[in-house]
């Protein structure tokens, strides 16, 4: 399909820093059978669902994974060899490896070393983390081997990094403490994720609560968000976008009850479009979810037919992005196409730290 059938007009004042407080205050878009739209709050959801429902949670944990340091080549003369680089970590390959996207990327080349948390000026580079570029991609993309491996890595970047906010936050404002909370869901608990899964940052303790009351169920998976997530679809057709591929685990036994759920007339909800990807992902042709661990790089589009997912909880996405054409798969073009005008118009909050909708699946 011709990407530019999923581009809209939005305007900047509509793009959230902060989000809700508190987090169900945000607004929810009812996006229903026929695009039908009714305006809510997040903590409406659980009387918009029935028991027996399951809701599907994300519980991959935010990393601090954005990275800078310094490249400095052995040999060069004085001043000269020198340069600054950023690091956005996105998937790790091995104990020791991770891809990550890397700027300015022509200022890298193979085999260069690069150490973070180093300042350009210093006399010796020793106190950083460091990293050897071993492979080059396009798009920036590179694979680094660092020096420290497994949880002595792990404690490396948490140290150094910095939380990697999405882009169309972080160019309008600094991080600030406030980001280590908001910026993660409270059911986060499997490290790994270098993105928030966003819908999930909705939900308190008190609305779990009233959830479990109402008789729906909660059931968690992981999928470690990627920084692909934020690339923009360059292609003209989506035929020729390629996906990044991010790390997912569904285990035995959940897989077993989201099958129980269905058997039993239930629906299952997707916090998400993570968990909606990795759920795709993990079921057949026969419509049976599969425990499921290794990498996905499912690209949903219009025409897709969905085999687990009957709705969907996420927030309002980027024109042009693979998430809204995703939502467009689930709800029809038209009908997002709506419901995002609506939104526009009605002051609803976008991305990441924005406001919310609940889809019906066509």
């Amino acid at each position: 399909m011709r990407v530019d059938l999923f581009d809209f007009e939005l305007p900047e004042e509509r793009i959230a820093l902060r989000p809700a407080v508190p987090r169900e205050a945000a607004r929810l878009l009812h996006v229903g059978q026929a695009g039908a739209l009714s305006d809510h709050h997040v903590g409406d959801l659980p009387d918009l669902l029935a028991p027996g429902d399951v809701l599907v949670f994300n519980d991959t944990r935010v990393i601090p994974a954005r990275l800078s340091g310094v490249r400095r080549r052995e040999g060069a003369a004085a001043g000269e060899g020198v340069a600054r680089i950023e690091a956005t970590l996105h998937m790790r390959m091995a104990p020791d490896r991770w891809k990550a996207f890397l700027r300015p990327a022509k200022r890298v080349k193979l085999d260069d070393r690069i150490v973070f948390g180093a300042e350009a000026d210093a006399a010796c580079l020793l106190a950083g983390l460091a990293a050897t570029v071993e492979e080059r991609g396009e798009g920036g993309e590179a694979t680094l081997r660092f020096e420290l491996e497994g949880p002595a890595l792990d404690e490396a970047i948490a140290a150094v990094g910095h939380m990697p906010l999405p882009p169309y936050i972080a160019s309008k404002r600094a991080e600030d403490a406030a980001d280590l909370a908001d910026y993660q869901t409270i059911f986060a608990r499997e490290s790994g994720a270098v993105a928030a899964p966003t819908a999930g940052l909705h939900f308190t303790p008190e609305l779990m609560a009233r959830i479990k009351a109402r008789g729906l169920l909660r059931e968690f998976l992981t999928l470690h968000v990627g920084a692909g997530t934020f690339l923009p679809v360059k292609a003209d057709d989506t035929d020729e976008h390629r996906m990044h591929a991010e790390i997912g685990v569904i285990d035995e036994a959940t897989a077993a009850r989201l099958n129980a759920v269905r058997q039993n007339g239930g629906r299952l909800v997707a916090v998400g479009t993570t968990s909606l990807r990795l759920l795709e992902s993990a079921t057949g042709e026969d419509g049976v979810i599969r425990p499921f661990a290794g990498p996905t790089d499912i690209f949903i589009t219009p025409g897709y037919r969905f085999r687990a997912v009957d709705r969907l909880v996420t927030n309002f996405h980027l024109p042009r992005s693979t998430l809204f054409m995703l939502v467009s798969a689930f709800s029809g073009l038209e009908a997002m196409r709506a419901a995002y005008a609506h939104a526009v118009e009605a002051g609803y909050r976008f991305y990441s730290y924005g406001d919310a909708c609940l889809l019906e699946r066509v």
